[in-house]
């Protein structure tokens, strides 16, 4: 008995990089969401995080860290700023640039957004047994390193 071949749509649903796809848009528009009411995306909580972890970080130095072009990295500096989360300060070792820093206000503000990030994701992964989320991100992990 001849076998048939699956169904085209079925072919391109069943590809890793359409599944891994699916569900990242999924983690993030729940996440997007989640940190709405603070005002923020997904690309502020970077900025905030890279800002928080590698301070003092020049807004350059932002822009190549977080691959986001220039243009877009000022809208939301600008943006982190009119929310009173960073402030522009100029670079101790270049007055013609500027470093990024996270007011208290910020480093609230990223807290409560890490908290709901991993609840989301928690509730994402939820159907998944402890075991099985320790190998997915396990190999998810392996993958990205590849």
């Amino acid at each position: 008995m001849a076998r048939t071949q699956p169904r085209p749509l079925d072919r391109i649903q069943a590809l890793p990089s359409w599944l891994t796809g699916r569900v990242a848009a999924r983690g993030r528009a729940r996440l997007t969401e989640a940190i709405a009411k603070e005002d923020l995306n997904l690309a502020h909580l970077a900025v905030l995080a890279a800002a928080v972890q590698d301070a003092p970080l020049a807004q350059a130095d932002l822009v190549r860290r977080l691959t986001i072009d220039a243009k877009d990295m000022v809208l939301l500096i600008n943006h982190l700023e009119h929310l009173g989360h960073v402030v522009r300060d100029p670079d101790p070792r270049d007055r013609r640039k500027n470093v990024i820093r996270v007011t208290p206000q910020g480093s609230a503000a990223l807290n409560r957004c890490l908290k709901e990030a991993e609840r989301v994701n928690a509730e994402l992964l939820a159907p998944l047994e402890d075991g099985e989320r320790r190998q997915l991100l396990e190999l998810l992990g392996r993958v990205l390193d590849e």
